[in-house]
């Protein structure tokens, strides 16, 4: 049975024409074009269709449809051990396999020795290859070890790298943690630490600064071993590498862990297919055009492949390296700049290589419409302690993930302490990272990434991390007494939380004269410019954006007659309750009280 159902699937891009997708199905188009017309549809047969239509009509002939790629926009449900490229080549055949190089980020805290590290082993192996060769800042290069080629993003930090996952780009496998053996582990240390797990990603430690005369490698290994990662000498898993970037002592040392860890993880790819990957930058060159550095997880890219990266789309014109030289392929695990796209593309965006340009046209056209539909309520969807609630009441399993930040360290144990206690069968609180201090952008960062609730404990937000939550839908719940923080998170665990009122806007009018009626009073002539002005709302009044007045509607009129709601772009007369002071000019903001809703006002 199991058999018939693996024969059963078929691989569909996001857009194919009526004839591809009958040829795929080896059905006559006249049945494929009948199944549509039965669904809705009427589309001749060098119509385009999407993805979501083709698959509906695949399922009537028997078929279950996939897309030809799996794991890069979204973290599938899984157990956590899943790495990120493992997600990627979920739908490869074993014998297509082969090993790619793995991709290395460096993370630690600020003043460790990152940029110093990644500095050392450029340098070590241009002197070794190159002879001191240009190199062009492309946002990350390769470097040899032996007979193995190692790819280093070239910008080191926690923040790049979880904002890269907040995008979908799960660009890494590896991460190196730089902890300076004169200081040892620091709050960005163990941030580091909780970015590279939930990602998923295995942590080799470069104990840099060794040469230093204060340098104490065994007291800070026994802080790392605290945290969770023991050293191997000492019976753990983490290998811990002694390097100077200063002086490049044990630079080969840490390229051959990297190899060691490679070669465990197994990190592979299929060179045969199209290309995968994501976007590392994006840049216009005033000669050149738009230019992305792509990094390719899977498949190989070469010139002359149409492309489609996020909402633009393009031909591959040319391929470079760090060192500006011209390729006509771009293997996996291997990053290169590309030439040849119509638009600047964002960091993070995905690279897939299509069957040619109608294609590529086609599916940037469709994402560049769904994104511009979901702008008015695309808010990125995060869970808070109201989804959490709401959900288990509706008997779902979940899992509540928490960012906790508070004003002194000892107030940290209690509180994880009470909250992990709190998990039970149905939901378990997994607190991603804890520490002392203001909510900064990171925490916010990780939050993003990781689906988690930003928990502050007496401590302030940051007003660029407030930002940053507002425009990536992150809650941020801050308590002053800690059973009020146990007791509302008992509650969401409990289903028994209720929904938040919130504000939400649903009009606006401007004021475009005032009347004074007789045993009425003044009463505004107003047009509508958004949304719906309705009579039961509450409305507010704003004179240069500063709030005059708030309350109720007395009335609501079109001409004579009294109406429940007047729509965008039309004229109506608005009687305020108990206020008489409007004037032209004046902008009246009609607003609701909704339960459980997210978004913002």
């Amino acid at each position: 049975m199991n058999d018939a159902s693996e024969e059963k699937k078929i691989v569909i891009p996001e857009v194919i024409t009526v004839r591809e997708l009958a040829d795929l199905l080896q059905v006559s188009p006249i049945q494929l074009i009948k199944s549509l017309m039965s669904n809705g549809v009427l589309a001749n047969i060098n119509q385009q269709i999407d993805f979501e239509t083709a698959a509906i009509v695949a399922s009537e002939f028997g078929y279950e449809a996939e897309l030809p790629y799996i794991g890069l926009e979204e973290e599938e449900e899984g157990p956590a051990e899943v790495a990120p490229w493992q997600r990627i080549i979920a739908n490869e055949k074993p014998e297509n396999l082969k090993p790619r190089p793995p991709v290395v980020t460096v993370l630690g805290h600020v003043d460790h020795g990152k940029t110093s590290l990644l500095d050392a082993i450029r340098h070590t192996n241009l002197v070794a290859r190159e002879s001191g060769g240009i190199t062009q800042h492309i946002g990350a290069y390769q470097v040899k070890h032996g007979d193995h080629r190692i790819t280093f993003l070239d910008t080191p930090g926690h923040e790049a790298f979880t904002a890269m996952r907040a995008r979908g780009a799960h660009t890494a496998d590896i991460a190196v943690l730089v902890v300076a053996a004169d200081d040892g582990v620091k709050p960005q240390t163990i941030e580091a630490i909780n970015h590279a797990r939930a990602a998923h990603v295995p942590i080799i430690v470069a104990l840099n600064k060794i040469d230093k005369p204060n340098a104490r490698p065994e007291y800070v290994k026994k802080e790392l071993a605290d945290l969770g990662l023991v050293p191997d000498e000492w019976g753990g898993e983490t290998m811990v590498i002694p390097v100077s970037a200063k002086q490049r002592l044990n630079i080969e040392d840490l390229l051959e862990a990297i190899v060691l860890v490679a070669e465990e993880a197994g990190i592979k790819a299929n060179p045969s297919r199209p290309a995968v990957g994501t976007v590392l930058e994006g840049r216009l060159d005033r000669r050149r055009g738009p230019l992305a550095t792509v990094l390719i997880l899977n498949g190989t890219l070469r010139t002359g492949d149409a492309v489609v990266v996020g909402e633009t789309w393009g031909k591959v014109r040319a391929l470079e390296d760090e060192h500006g030289r011209r390729h006509r392929t771009t293997p996996p695990g291997t990053p290169a700049v590309l030439i040849g796209l119509h638009d600047v593309p964002k960091a993070g965006d995905i690279i897939e290589a299509v069957k040619d340009e109608r294609t590529a046209r086609a599916i940037a056209a469709k994402r560049k419409e769904e994104s511009r539909l979901a702008q008015q309520s695309a808010r990125r969807k995060v869970l808070s302690l109201d989804d959490i609630s709401a959900r288990i009441r509706e008997g779902k399993v979940e899992q509540l993930n928490v960012i906790l930040k508070t004003d002194v360290q000892g107030s940290i144990e209690p509180i994880v302490t009470s909250l992990e206690r709190l998990s039970n069968e149905q939901t378990k609180v997994e607190i991603i990272h804890a520490a002392a201090g203001v909510i900064g952008e990171s925490d916010v960062s990780l939050a993003a990434a990781s689906d988690a609730v930003v928990i502050g404990f007496r401590v302030d937000i940051d007003p660029v991390a407030r930002r940053l939550a507002e425009s990536e839908g992150v809650e941020i719940k801050i308590y002053e007494v800690i059973y009020e923080l146990i007791d509302e998170v008992e509650q969401a665990l409990k289903g028994l939380l209720k929904p938040a009122e919130v504000e939400k806007v649903i009009g606006t009018a401007e004021v475009r004269a005032t009347f004074d009626v007789p045993k009425v009073g003044r009463v505004a002539g107003c047009r509508v410019r958004e949304g719906v002005v309705r009579r039961n709302a509450r409305v507010r009044l704003l004179r240069e954006g500063k709030i005059i007045y708030e309350g109720a509607i007395a009335s609501l009129k079109r001409f004579s007659r009294d109406v429940r709601e007047v729509r965008e772009g039309y004229e109506c007369g608005i009687k305020l309750d108990g206020f008489e002071d409007v004037q032209a000019g004046d902008l009246l903001q009609c607003f609701v009280m909704v339960r459980g809703e997210t978004e913002g006002k």
